[in-house]
């Protein structure tokens, strides 16, 4: 069937429309242009699909997946799967020429106080997430920004939240290890539940599959008591950057460190800040939080200490889930070019250090370009919560507590030119490479690469190790027999080579 005649199918389906048209958004509409405009990076809205499809049910996205099943295997078409477009990777939730599946309409937010869960609809958004839970007095492990959505980050596995580490018995582990249960359209058009008791193996899949196992239009997560809690954030000059890495080291590897901590150090550079604070080159910034109500406590003075800072720009105070998700999503920038890659290594001091000096010299051949920000930053997954992966169901991610602590490090970029894209990408590649190249020969490099923060030149599913990519294969090979994901979903990183 041709690629006209399958949106002539799509379009006039009333089976799928139900008579409402606005579910389709065609080029040169308002709707289009918004939807196609509003993701994180531009990378991805250079991108322009066919079709957008605007479900604002599970039926519909089930529908949907009946009706163009068929026409996928065929050839004829080909689609992605979008939730809020946060990953700034090409193409891993749009596609050219083809139909982009956008799920913003499936949101409502429900607490379940009975259960201790919370029902968080594919399309939300966390900001939204957290106010519903915080009316209740409750909290979630999700994303430290309110701007960031709950599909492709409770997918992904592994991401840090500010509560990821609590020490109370309802906070399991990072966002995907809290999820008890995930709705999923299969590659049938089948809606099945996925859980520690339902399809068990498709749950531990889909903690680390990304969007090769099906369509997940809803995450039931775990939920504990939350209140207010101390941290923020402060910046300071770069050559207080290395006693923060010699802290965190230090704090990650005492017996005692608290499970009510969280910090995240970057070395960043960005244009227009550094102008409008007299500064030509890269200034520290240090994200502390202690997830209890505790004014100033002392585990953070290590990090908050630090000398000298810009006391204007220290925002750390007694806060709350909203608020402090509203502060990071006001430091992040949007309609601009923006990339993540990363790696992982072990902590430990000399790697950690060294990793900086190969990123500055690097900074020194892009602080020149038009808009540019650079970011070298550095998340640590304490063996606190790597311990409560396997408690929790376990995932795919091949990590063990035996192998922590660990520390994430993330280069973050944004930009403004399409004309820049080579240069400012391959400088930052160079980086994580010879990062790696470091590590490797320290005997501190750890083969795991998180999912939402890679790019196309690596291989997130890979450095799961081989059995867990061959559990992967297989739940693939279980519930989707046919390979729709794998052969008409081509964005993102895919299961087989």
């Amino acid at each position: 069937m041709s690629l006209t005649a399958s949106f002539h199918v799509l379009q006039n389906s009333t089976s799928l429309l139900q008579d409402k048209s606005d579910r389709i958004a065609l080029p040169a509409t308002q709707t289009y242009d918004e939807r196609n405009g509003s993701y994180a990076s531009k990378l991805e809205s250079d991108i322009s699909p066919h079709a957008i499809f605007l479900p604002e049910t599970t039926d519909e996205v089930s529908k949907f997946v009946k009706l163009l099943g068929p026409i996928v295997q065929e050839g004829a078409v080909k689609f992605a799967i979008r939730d809020a477009g946060c990953q700034p990777l090409p193409g891993c939730a749009n596609i050219q020429g083809g139909v982009t599946l956008d799920l913003s309409r499936l949101v409502g937010t429900t607490p379940d106080e009975s259960q201790g869960t919370v029902r968080i609809p594919a399309g939300e958004l966390w900001g939204a997430v957290y106010k519903a839970v915080q009316y209740k007095g409750l909290g979630v492990t999700g994303a430290r920004s309110g701007n960031n959505g709950i599909g492709g980050l409770a997918s992904s596995a592994n991401h840090i939240s500010k509560v990821a580490s609590r020490s109370s018995a309802h906070a399991k582990a990072s966002s995907p290890d809290n999820i008890v249960n995930y709705e999923v359209v299969l590659a049938s058009g089948e809606v099945v539940n996925a859980n520690r008791h339902e399809n068990a193996d498709l749950f531990v899949a889909l903690r680390g599959g990304g969007n090769n196992l099906g369509i997940v239009t809803r995450f039931d997560l775990s939920a504990f008591p939350q209140g207010n809690f101390w941290g923020g954030a402060l910046f300071y000059f770069p050559d207080s950057f290395g006693g923060q890495i010699d802290a965190l080291v230090t704090e990650l590897h005492r017996s005692d460190v608290s499970e009510e901590t969280h910090v995240m150090i970057s070395l960043f550079y960005a244009d227009q800040f550094s102008k409008a604070v007299g500064v030509d080159g890269a200034m520290g910034l240090s994200q502390a939080y202690y997830t209890q109500e505790v004014e100033k406590p002392a585990v953070l003075e290590p990090f908050t200490n630090t000398q000298p800072q810009i006391d204007a720009l220290n925002s750390m105070r007694m806060t709350d889930l909203v608020s402090a998700a509203e502060e990071q999503a006001k430091q992040a920038m949007t309609s601009v070019r923006c990339a993540y890659m990363n790696t992982t290594v072990k902590v430990d001091a000399p790697t950690l250090h060294a990793a900086t000096e190969i990123f500055k010299p690097a900074l020194e051949k892009v602080k020149s370009i038009d808009g540019m920000v650079f970011s070298f930053t550095m998340q640590p997954y304490p063996v606190s919560l790597l311990k409560r992966t396997a408690p929790a169901g376990g995932n795919v991610l091949g990590l063990k507590p035996a192998d922590g602590p660990l520390v994430s490090i993330l280069i973050l970029l944004y930009w403004n030119k399409q004309s820049d894209d080579e240069v400012v990408l391959s400088t930052a590649r160079s980086v994580i490479e010879a990062i790696d190249k470091d590590a490797t020969a320290r005997g501190t490099l750890v083969r795991y690469k998180y999912l939402n923060y890679a790019f196309d030149f690596q291989d997130p599913i890979g450095s799961y190790g081989q059995e867990n990519r061959k559990k992967l294969q297989d739940a693939s090979r279980k519930y989707d027999p046919d390979g729709l994901f794998q052969k008409g979903v081509p964005g993102g990183f895919k299961l087989f080579p």
